[in-house]
């Protein structure tokens, strides 16, 4: 089936407005950030106790506006601008995703380009959920600058025009595997943040000044940021596994063999046993919640490895990326 040349236009201007309140979303968040105080954070992290205590709601979700938010301070209310600009990128990701599937007439995930545009599509998805459990909207930049970076990148290095897919993969699978593996990517994605943060959180409050510390006093407490790490983990984690054995089974299809050590696939398993790692211990009383979380960061950089290197540098059975 021929291009629609006119959808796929429509995608490129989507993905152009999406990327254009990204930006302006990640300044409203930094701003949000910056004028986060120890007092504000120490309030949030009470109100967490609270909660968790009574097993009531918060009694303002992150995002909702309400009558008291004239009282706000400037960068609170740039931090809930923040919010509801993300929304609005986040529909415009996902509807660049969309039109590039029907102006091919095919599963929009056939090269690195739309790998990424629907990479940053789920880590905001996951961020937007945990923003509403947890009093976290201020690490908004902490999501939003890795998105805008990732989204620079692909506009740059990864663009191809819109397609059909190559024969190899012409295969139900691709809506199977590939989907599940980069929403599972996107959730760990954040997950790994999370942990790095957490990491930051302790070591700069061990610090009376410096960077660190500054960062560390803006921050939630090291205590939630590894709870939202290990719960978010939790989630990710079987849906990576899943997406591994979905693209076994495509790989017997396609190629006569559940595993050849490709080097993606290499890579991929490498990743898979750092999270399991990660998880079992963060389960381990003996490890200790500091450890864990810099396995989860190496976990991280793995999967950014694997997204980066291995598509670009290295060549092997996966080599689908689109870069010339």
């Amino acid at each position: 089936m021929p291009v629609d040349t006119t959808l796929a236009q429509y995608s490129d201007f989507a993905f152009a407005s999406a990327f254009a309140i990204y930006v302006l979303a990640l300044g409203l968040s930094a701003f949000d950030f910056a004028g986060t105080s120890v007092r504000r954070r120490a309030a949030a992290d009470a109100q967490v106790r609270a909660v968790a205590i009574v097993g009531a709601s918060a009694p303002e979700m992150p995002g909702r506006i309400s009558a008291a938010d004239s009282t706000r301070p400037p960068s609170e209310r740039a931090g809930r601008a923040a919010i509801a600009l993300t929304l609005v990128a986040l529909t415009l990701n996902v509807a660049a995703i969309v039109l590039r599937g029907l102006a091919t007439d095919r599963w929009p995930l056939g090269n690195l380009y739309e790998y990424a545009l629907f990479l940053c599509a789920a880590t905001v998805v996951c961020w937007l959920v945990a923003v509403r459990k947890y009093p976290i909207r201020n690490l908004t930049v902490f999501v939003l600058g890795p998105v805008v970076v990732l989204l620079f990148i692909a506009a740059s290095a990864m663009y191809n025009d819109a397609a059909p897919l190559v024969p190899a993969l012409r295969s139900y699978w691709i809506a199977i595997h590939v989907t599940i593996i980069v929403s599972a990517c996107g959730i760990l994605t954040f997950a790994s943040t999370a942990s790095l943060l957490h990491i930051v959180a302790v070591h700069g409050h061990a610090n009376d000044r410096g960077p660190k510390a500054w960062i560390a006093n803006r921050l939630p407490s090291a205590d939630l940021l590894d709870r939202v790490a290990y719960r978010t983990t939790i989630v990710g984690f079987p849906l990576y596994t899943i997406g591994v054995i979905c693209g076994a089974i495509w790989a017997e299809a396609a190629w006569g063999r559940f595993w050849g050590w490709d080097p993606k696939e290499t890579v991929s398993f490498i990743a898979w046993v750092l999270y399991a790692a990660y998880l079992h211990a963060r389960a381990t009383s003996g490890w200790g919640t500091l450890r864990a979380s810099w396995i989860n960061v190496a976990a991280l950089a793995t999967t950014l490895f694997n997204m980066f290197a291995i598509n670009f540098v290295v060549s092997g059975l996966h080599s689908y990326a689109g870069l010339s």
